[in-house]
């Protein structure tokens, strides 16, 4: 199907009717297949105004609030995308998977499913400027899928708030004049605490990062966790006092940077989003000139293009790109449903991924210039300090950082770049639950600031079981279960709902009525074809390679691995649940139901009129053009029909396929449904449709000398008519190639994919 503006132009009944178009509306001209029990039915295309906005959801659409500016959005997006892991998952993985050669299958996923998602979502909720759950008015039966996302987005807010705790804790007591985790002297350390600096002479057979009994990670695990105190997630304890003062802190702070919407968060990412890349040139700059950090970095870089041969590596970079650029979480569809609807979303999507991108190639200079002075300082080698948890940037950095002088001051700015990297992320996560649920319930539209305030609460009530003294076992449960196997679920439906059943085609017209252009031919393959393959794939391995939560030695038992798969389960399951109400709240027959589930809503009401068909199927050039050359064929001569063409109109037509007559005769709704009946073909007067075959009047000399060169001349010999049936059935079934002219390629083009 082919949407656009088009000058006034003449078009065959076969096509649709001779309009003048509006030079200042978009019109579209649609073919379509209607599947039906009986088989195929054809129907002439018709000319479809763009939709306009009218009613009450259209008024609330147009006074929706928009960003202050372009770069509010930009930097909202860029802030989320660019979270903790940006700095301690990606190095790590690009160092343990072939240094430089992990870039090989990192960019390849990028380009084939990370980009055409992140784009699909920015159009998503810019067009139908709603949440994760109101874009899907769309395709009504999978509205389940936002209810998902939303509720992932919650249960990551539950325990990603502890992160940015843990930094501020440690942000407190960095004011000192020495850092608490430089000495064993501490009431919180263990007798085997050591302070040598060669770890070496210490433990060989133990890798340097799971070493727990160092300064650094003792404060870690016994200052701020109080780990020691729980024996495991049966034995939590109460929550730490000071650790809930910071979980406080931290969730004052989102609430009053989204109580009014993005025209307050739009300006506090202006600190958040901008602040890491500030701190992270810094500690480069710094890094580098410390011994050993040149080793890191030529150890990061390194290319062994052998280790592309592993599987792991592969798989390594398609979960990164899952979750590096933050699709699936609905944040991406809140914040864009806050642009201005032709906002060129396109270049956002190019711009904020490539910024992604490269921010977690360039911390990585930052992490390994530190490691590498880490490794020489300790006498080890690199992989043995390399780690991609959270103890790099709560054991390992901190440790480094210790050593140098004015200590307090890098780690000040150290903690202060965790904690602006997390609370934009966070940000984004609650935007995308509180956008979300207002859209859908519109009476929480003018109440967001007591709505957001209630969101903030539960989040912060759930999250007291994170900062106890055994909080780290529900922290790492949480982890697991939350937000891994579920998310990649929720977007692998998505992109199926939008690409296969809202339709690739009429999501590109979208695309174009915003930006005025239609998206190439790349990026509908990928969204149709590629990008759900490729997810399909990682969820597949995701299942596959699934390991029971761990921490450290800890096992956790099978009723704690219970409640995790329950909290998995408890998202995925919206979908098919949604999908079976919505289809049991609506009325009538059950095809009619699944019509209105899977048509949009702004379209429910040509389903009830019947002038939209269930269960449509656009056709593409090749197949109106096989049509178009069987209808001349069939009026050229004795040509046995297709037997579904055939089943049209004697199903269909008012004179039940006994007598087709001239067009003349016929009133629209069988010119619509007998294609072969052309109001052009003005020397034919009856046509008659019996055993399968159509047979023309006797055409004179003069009327076949008339015909258009292309059309197929009628035998000029009488044949024996047994013969000549198994002649003309063998004729059908060859479908024999015949010139068509400009004019009529146009025309079918015109109502082509």
């Amino acid at each position: 199907m082919i949407k656009g503006r088009l000058p006034n132009l003449q078009m065959s009944s076969v096509v649709a009717p001779a309009q003048e178009f509006n030079r200042m509306e978009t019109k579209k001209v649609e073919l379509i297949l209607v599947k039906e029990q009986n088989g195929v039915q054809f129907t002439n295309s018709t000319l479809i105004s763009s939709p306009q906005p009218s009613g009450e959801g259209d008024r609330e659409t147009e006074n929706r609030e928009t960003w202050a500016k372009k770069i509010d959005f930009l930097l909202s997006v860029v802030g989320f995308a660019v979270d903790l892991a940006n700095v301690w998952r990606f190095p790590y993985l690009c160092y343990r998977n072939g240094g430089g050669a992990f870039l090989v299958p990192y960019l390849f996923f990028m380009l084939i499913a990370g980009m055409p998602l992140f784009y699909m979502e920015l159009a998503l909720g810019q067009f139908n400027r709603e949440g994760a759950a109101g874009v899907w008015k769309i395709c009504p039966i999978f509205k389940g899928v936002g209810f998902t996302v939303i509720l992932i987005a919650l249960y990551v807010g539950f325990y990603y708030n502890v992160i940015i705790a843990w930094a501020l804790y440690y942000l407190f007591s960095s004011f000192t004049t020495e850092l608490p985790w430089i000495h064993c002297n501490n009431s919180w350390n263990s007798p085997n605490c050591s302070e040598f600096s060669n770890f070496t002479q210490q433990n060989t057979a133990t890798k340097y990062y799971e070493y727990k009994t160092n300064p650094a990670a003792e404060y870690y695990e016994r200052g701020v966790l109080h780990l020691h105190e729980s024996t495991g997630i049966h034995d939590i304890g109460k929550p730490r006092w000071q650790l809930t003062c910071c979980l406080f802190v931290v969730i004052v702070t989102l609430y009053f940077s989204l109580w009014k919407g993005v025209r307050t968060s739009g300006k506090v990412v202006w600190v958040t989003a901008t602040m890491p890349y500030v701190v992270l040139t810094i500690l480069l700059l710094r890094g580098v000139t410390l011994p050993g950090a040149i080793d890191g970095i030529k150890a990061y870089l390194s290319v062994d293009f052998l280790r592309l041969r592993k599987a792991s590596v592969w798989i390594d970079a398609a979960t990164q790109i899952c979750f590096s650029l933050g699709v699936g979480f609905g944040v991406l569809i809140a914040f864009a449903s806050y642009n201005t609807f032709n906002n060129n979303c396109y270049r956002d999507a190019i711009i904020t991924s490539f910024v992604n991108s490269v921010t977690s190639f360039f911390s990585g200079f930052v992490v390994f210039s530190f490691l590498g002075y880490m490794s020489k300082r300790h006498g080890v080698a690199l992989e043995d300090v390399a780690t991609g948890e959270a103890g790099l940037v709560f054991i390992i950095y901190p440790e480094a950082i210790a050593t140098l002088p004015g200590s307090s001051v890098w780690s000040v700015i150290f903690f202060i770049m965790l904690l602006t990297l997390g609370l934009d992320s966070a940000m984004g996560g609650m935007e995308s639950v509180i956008t979300g649920l207002i859209d859908e319930f519109k009476l929480l539209r003018n109440h967001r600031e007591i709505f957001t305030l209630f969101i903030i609460a539960i989040t912060f009530l759930v999250s007291l079981f994170c900062v106890t003294n055994g909080g780290i076992y529900v922290f790492t449960l949480l982890d697991k279960f939350a937000a891994e196997t579920s998310i990649l679920f929720g977007v692998l439906i998505e992109t199926i709902g939008v690409s296969w059943f809202y339709g690739v085609d009429r999501f590109s017209d979208d695309i174009e009525k915003m930006i005025g252009k239609r998206p190439g031919l790349y990026w509908r393959l990928c969204w149709k074809f590629v990008s759900p393959c490729f997810l399909l794939f990682v969820v597949i391995v995701s299942i596959s390679t699934f390991k029971a939560p761990e921490y450290d030695n800890y096992i956790f038992p099978d009723w704690a691995n219970v409640i995790g798969w329950c909290i998995a389960i408890s998202s995925m399951a919206i979908v098919p649940i949604y999908a079976v109400y919505k289809c049991i709240s609506l009325r009538g027959p059950l095809r009619e139901r699944l019509a209105n589930a899977m048509t949009p809503e702004k379209d429910h009401h040509l389903v009830e009129n019947g002038e939209v068909r269930q269960f449509t199927k656009k056709t593409t050039l090749l197949k109106i053009l096989r049509i178009q050359m069987r209808v001349l064929q069939t009026k050229a001569g004795l040509v046995k029909l297709p037997a579904k063409l055939v089943t049209v109109c004697q199903g269909l037509c008012p004179h039940n396929g006994t007598d087709v007559e001239h067009a003349a005769d016929h009133d629209e709704s069988c010119d619509m449904l007998c294609p072969f009946v052309d109001a052009r073909w003005e020397p034919f007067s009856t046509y008659s449709v019996h055993g399968g075959l159509l047979h023309p009047p006797q055409l004179g000399d003069h009327e076949v000398e008339s015909l258009p060169p292309w059309v197929p001349r009628p035998p000029q010999e009488e044949e024996d008519e047994d013969e000549e049936d198994e002649e003309e059935e063998e004729e059908g079934r060859r479908q024999p190639a015949i010139h068509v002219p400009d004019r009529l390629l146009n025309t079918a083009t015109m109502a082509a994919v």
